[in-house]
């Protein structure tokens, strides 16, 4: 175990937060500003199967000013107002957030990647996708924004064991995974991976193991969400059908601590937890708002005394 943290850690967090990466990089507040451009994947319309992930209701991590009905640059507006009051923030990233972002053609994405890039306040792009999805024009396209704006790449892995990625219908496997992340490397943008631990038939021990993987590849930053069942899916049917157990609180803040004392410092952490909307949340009901949720791994780190990589000489 290292004796002293990276000095990319945060004092307090214990971990190297996306918030003060990015104020690091750009010395200023920034805030990412949710957009639903109106995309749809390609396990729904039919090209790679239907009815989307068992767990993927969009509403449920979407903010409610987010639609693809209402223009883009008014979803920006009031998401750069929102942010400016809430965090004082003074810069923005765009983020294309709602199903697969790169789900279109050349012609597409680059009018919608350059009208939110238009505004004076808006430093880049964060475009959230699937490994599958992600076409040479795509990647040309995001390597030369990169040139001149700020630009971040999400690839949804949620697990590397393939069994469960089809059992959870992702339609892709983890070998697609990797290859997207070493064809999108070396384009002068960050890549962000999302994870998910509480699947069933995935130990805490085994999704441990995923640390090991991100460490290994070219990651500069990670989300991490707990599994959890939203009406309208089909995991909500399986919970309700005593199919589906979720973690426990306590199961997850105990195992995604593990996790970053494992993971290396220069990884920035951008989410710890997920969550949905009181009205449409199944299970688990944990009871905690956005910060508690996030202040309950942080608190943990704390009590244990470690950090972020403490423990990643172990690999």
């Amino acid at each position: 175990m290292s004796d002293t943290p990276d000095p990319r850690i945060h004092p307090h967090l214990h971990i190297n937060s996306y918030g003060n990466y990015l104020r690091r990089r750009f010395g200023v507040r920034v805030s990412k500003v949710n957009v639903d451009a109106g995309f749809t994947c390609p396990n729904r319309d039919g090209s790679k199967g239907v009815g989307g992930c068992i767990y993927c209701n969009n509403v449920s991590f979407s903010p409610k000013g987010t639609q693809a009905i209402v223009p883009l640059e008014e979803q920006m507006a009031a998401g750069m107002a929102y942010h400016r009051i809430r965090l004082g923030s003074d810069k923005f990233i765009i983020y294309f957030q709602k199903y697969t972002n790169t789900y279109g053609s050349a012609e597409l994405l680059a009018e919608l990647y350059h009208r939110a890039l238009a505004h004076p306040d808006v430093i880049g792009i964060s475009v959230g996708t699937r490994p599958d999805s992600l076409s040479d024009e795509a990647l040309e396209l995001l390597t030369e924004i990169a040139r001149t704006k700020y630009v971040c790449l999400e690839l949804g892995l949620q697990s590397m064991d393939d069994g469960i990625l089809t059992s959870i219908n992702r339609g892709h496997t983890l070998e697609d995974f990797v290859t997207a992340v070493n064809r999108a490397f070396g384009r002068n943008f960050d890549i962000c991976t999302h994870l998910i631990h509480g699947f069933s038939g995935e130990s805490a021990a085994e999704f441990l193991k995923t640390a090991s993987l991100i460490a290994d590849l070219p990651i500069d930053s990670l989300k991490l969400h707990q599994l959890h069942a939203v009406a309208g899916t089909e995991l909500a049917e399986l919970y309700l059908r005593g199919e589906f157990m979720p973690l426990t609180l306590e199961q997850y803040i105990t195992t995604i601590a593990d996790f970053l004392e494992l993971l290396p410092p220069h990884i920035s952490i951008q989410r710890l937890y997920g969550s949905a909307p009181l009205d449409i949340c199944v299970a688990p009901k944990w009871g905690l708002k956005n910060n508690q949720m996030w202040y309950a791994i942080v608190n943990e780190l704390t009590k244990r005394g470690t950090w972020q990589g403490c423990r990643r000489q172990r690999f």
